[in-house]
């Protein structure tokens, strides 16, 4: 693996189980613990003064649950849930979560959900920023660097782990996460209409309080998107 350390962050209230998960991070060599936390209140005010790049999550918790202190933070780091519980696994997936670990966790477990966070944390730094006077960005596919031009990019679709793109000329399927290409590609130009699409603004053939329609395709329109995208639509007419 490449000489980089993944800062990290245990928020349990149990301390039996901090500590074992302390022990794992500092045993691995790309993790370095940054802080631990015995809740959630702690954790957030914590997190206005520390940078992580990994947070290994317990889900119930007094006063304030995991889901909740993610709800409240503004820049989410990688998420690992670690918890007792399976019932929350299905929602996991609405944090973009890169695993969900049932307790108790054992060596071999922690590590293959780690190379999941290293692997994400490599490809979006694999990302391209894109340039100013240009508008694509490069798509790391099968192992090769893939052009995407902005102006043929219908939209790109959450799958799991993956990521679909869309454009005019095909599809292709990449392993990354939607947040990772969120904070690549240009607020004024694509916005996140839904948990699962992200879309280009210029694609939107028309919409109403439910649905996006691109070239005769119907993309789901999350409630709470609406107002944002009336805003970007008027902003850019």
């Amino acid at each position: 693996m490449e000489e980089f350390l993944l800062k990290c962050i245990v928020v349990d209230d149990s301390s039996l189980q901090r500590l074992a998960l302390v022990k794992l991070i500092k045993d691995h060599p790309n993790l370095k613990l940054v802080a631990e936390y015995n809740n959630a209140i702690e954790t957030k005010n914590g997190l206005l003064d520390t940078e992580a790049d990994l947070i290994f999550l317990d889900i119930e918790m007094p006063v304030l649950t995991g889901f909740e202190l993610l709800d409240d933070l503004p820049n989410k780091p990688q998420i690992i849930f670690v918890t007792g519980k399976t019932q929350y696994a299905f929602k996991a997936f609405d944090y973009d979560a890169v695993d969900y670990i049932h307790k108790p966790v054992t060596k071999d477990r922690f590590s293959n959900a780690v190379n999941k966070a290293i692997n994400l944390y490599k490809l979006k730094h694999q990302i391209s920023s894109i340039p100013e006077d240009e508008d694509y960005i490069f798509v790391k596919s099968n192992l090769k660097n893939r052009k995407v031009f902005l102006n043929k990019l219908k939209y790109i679709q959450a799958l799991g782990d993956y990521v679909k793109f869309v454009t005019e000329k095909d599809n292709f399927i990449v392993l990354a996460t939607m947040k990772s290409f969120e904070e690549q590609l240009p607020t004024d130009k694509f916005l996140r209409t839904h948990k699962s699409y992200i879309v280009n603004l210029d694609k939107i053939e028309r919409y109403n309080s439910k649905n996006i329609e691109i070239d005769k395709q119907q993309l789901p329109l999350s409630r709470h998107k609406k107002s944002n995208l009336v805003e970007a639509l008027s902003a850019i007419q």
